[in-house]
């Protein structure tokens, strides 16, 4: 399973906190991370593998999208922040809607990110062993 993560500045550190919250389970699963450019550098800090692409403004919320559109991406989880503007906010409008179009799970908060995780938990299509 490959899943996209993005953040926003001002929720970087809320996306380092969940995926540390689900460590465990990422690792034990096999589980693929790609990232935008700056979101990748601060998760790969804190001891995560991830693919990093562009950083969101200079095209990494496309190229997402774009993984999304060819069947490469299963999931997203783009922590945004809605309070602040942010220049590429077509791009991230782009990503939301290749989600919708092609139904692969987006989370733009932690609490709906934390239902897809114990969604998948439960479903034990990742681990056998579940």
């Amino acid at each position: 399973m490959i899943i996209a993560i993005v953040a926003h500045d001002g929720k970087k550190a809320e996306m380092v906190q969940f995926l540390n919250e689900h460590a465990d389970f990422l690792h034990q699963n096999e589980i693929k991370l790609i990232a935008t450019g700056t979101t990748g550098s601060k998760v790969e800090k804190v001891g995560f593998e991830v693919t990093k692409l562009l950083s969101g403004p200079y095209g990494g919320d496309a190229q997402i999208a774009s993984r999304v559109s060819e069947g490469k991406c299963d999931m997203v989880v783009f922590f945004r922040d809605p309070l602040a503007k942010h220049p590429h906010e077509p791009d991230i409008s782009v990503l939301m809607r290749i989600c919708d179009v092609h139904d692969v799970p987006l989370a733009t908060n932690p609490s709906t990110a934390n239902l897809l995780f114990e969604g998948l938990k439960k479903s034990g299509k990742l681990n056998p062993a579940n």
